[in-house]
C-alpha cells in the first residue's frame, strides 16, 4: 500500500500543470480600460464619496454639538444662594438628627399610612373623616414648623420631644377615629335588635 501512494503521489508531479497564455493580464487590463477607463471609474466613487462625505461630517457636527451642551450641563456651576425669601433650604427631619429617631419617625409615618389607607370611607361616615383630615392638616403644619425650627436653632431635646409627640397624636388621631367608626357601624346594629 505504501507504494501505491508514493506511485500516486510522482504521477501526478508529471502530469501538465496548465498555466495562464501568455499575455492573458495585459490584454485583461486592456479590456478593463476600454469598459471602464481610469476617469470614469475615478468619477463614479468620487460623486458617491462626496454625498457620503457630507453626510459624515453632518454627523460629526451634530455629535460635537451634542457633546458640548452635555459638558456645558454637567460642568455650569449652580446659581449662587441667596438670602431672599424665595431661597428654598432642606428641611431637616428627625431622620437627619441620628439613625434611632429615623426609625422612630419612619414607624410612625407608616402608621399612620397604612391607618388612613385603610379607611373605608362611606357617606355616613364622610363628615366624621373631614373633620379627623381637618385636625391631621393642622398637625402636619405642626410638624412641618417643628421641622423649620430644627433645622434653623439645630437639634435639641425639646424640639425633638415635640416632633416625636406630634407623630404620636396623629396616630391616635386616627385610632380614635377607627373606634369612632366602629361605633356608627355597630350603634345602627344595635339599635335594630332592641
Amino acid at each position: 500500500m505504501p507504494k501505491n501512494v508514493r506511485e500516486l503521489f510522482e504521477n501526478d508531479q508529471n502530469k501538465d500543470v496548465k498555466r495562464m497564455p501568455a499575455g492573458h493580464e495585459a490584454r485583461f487590463l486592456r479590456k478593463l480600460e476600454q469598459e471602464l477607463p481610469i476617469e470614469k471609474r475615478g468619477a463614479m466613487p468620487n460623486a458617491h464619496n462626496k454625498g457620503f462625505r457630507f453626510m459624515q461630517i453632518a454627523a460629526s457636527i451634530v455629535v460635537l454639538l451634542g457633546l458640548t451642551f452635555g459638558a456645558f450641563q454637567f460642568f455650569q456651576k449652580p446659581e449662587a444662594v441667596n438670602d431672599t425669601p424665595n431661597t428654598t433650604v432642606a428641611i431637616k427631619s428627625l431622620g437627619d438628627v441620628s439613625p434611632g429617631l429615623k426609625k422612630v419617625e419612619d414607624y410612625y409615618m407608616a402608621n399612620i399610612n397604612l391607618e388612613l389607607a385603610n379607611v373605608k370611607l362611606t357617606p355616613e361616615n364622610k363628615a366624621l373623616f373631614d373633620s379627623y383630615i381637618v385636625r391631621l392638616e393642622e398637625l402636619n403644619k405642626e410638624y412641618l414648623r417643628l421641622s423649620e425650627e430644627l433645622t434653623e436653632m439645630g437639634p435639641s431635646e425639646p424640639t425633638v420631644n415635640a416632633l416625636i409627640d406630634n407623630l404620636k397624636l396623629r396616630l391616635n388621631l386616627l385610632y380614635r377615629f377607627k373606634d369612632q367608626l366602629k361605633e356608627l357601624k355597630t350603634y345602627p346594629d344595635e339599635a335594630n335588635i332592641t
